[in-house]
């Protein structure tokens, strides 16, 4: 009984060198395997730290989209729209000696100090107004925008001011196109009473009544002067538009 169960497990000389093979193989198998696993987490970890591996990780948190930003990139609010939010909570009650909204008699001596000398009150601010209302965001535009709403609505007659970037610039470009082809035949030296181009005392007459005015006279025309000047074909925002260039030429 004894002798059996000491009995050895290799009884052929086949199974002795299996034996001594695997006891050579499997402890390097193991070595190498240790090795990989000891090398793979270093290079992990130096992937890890690497400049573009930290950007990827932080892109989500980290990323700022600039551009939409500033006020060159957000749409510019009407008149009305500064007005609603921003100077309703004096001017439609007349609160501090503010000109009420749609009070001809409030707004009347402040109308006769003109649209720049109003704009640059609105900008700096004055009495119980502060700078811009107290909107510091607004741009110089949608301040001015304002101010011309709110005096339009007491019965004056400012001009809208232009928006700023390349639309105006086209704009302007396209008055000047329609005056060449259509109004300098009679503008350009003044014929039949027509205000020369650049002549501040003949404009001066015709810009009494405002602007809008010397527009619906271009449109429907007067005296001498034909409709849009003779052209039909032109649309109203193009006689405007050759309007605003010779006004601008004698500002």
């Amino acid at each position: 009984m004894s002798a059996k169960r000491h009995e050895s497990l290799i009884k052929t000389p086949k199974q002795l060198v299996t034996v001594l093979v695997l006891a050579f193989v499997v402890p390097i198998v193991v070595i190498v395997l240790l090795a990989q696993l000891a090398t793979s987490g270093r290079n992990y970890d130096e992937d890890a730290k690497s400049p573009e591996a930290v950007a990827k990780r932080i892109k989500p948190v980290a990323e700022v989209n600039l551009g939409a930003a500033g006020p060159a990139g957000r749409m510019l609010k009407t008149g009305e729209e500064v007005y609603k939010s921003v100077c309703t909570a004096c001017h439609a009650t007349g609160v501090a000696k503010a000109p009420k909204f749609g009070d001809r008699r409030d707004w009347a001596p402040r109308i006769k100090e003109g649209q720049k000398e109003l704009v640059r009150v609105a900008l700096k601010g004055e009495g119980a107004m502060p700078p811009r209302g107290g909107a510091a965001d607004l741009s110089d535009v949608e301040v001015e925008r304002a101010v011309v709403y709110m005096v339009n609505a007491a019965g004056g007659n400012f001009k809208e001011p232009a928006a700023p970037g390349s639309a105006v610039q086209a704009a302007k470009t396209d008055g000047r196109k329609v005056y060449e082809s259509t109004c300098m035949a009679c503008h350009g030296a003044g014929v039949a009473n027509a205000p020369k181009f650049g002549d501040k005392k003949a404009w001066a007459m015709h810009l009494t009544h405002g602007t809008e005015h010397v527009y619906e006279n271009a449109l429907k025309g007067k005296g001498a002067m034909p409709p849009k000047g003779g052209n039909l074909t032109l649309s109203e925002a193009e006689v405007k538009t050759a309007v605003d260039y010779m006004l601008e030429a004698v500002k």
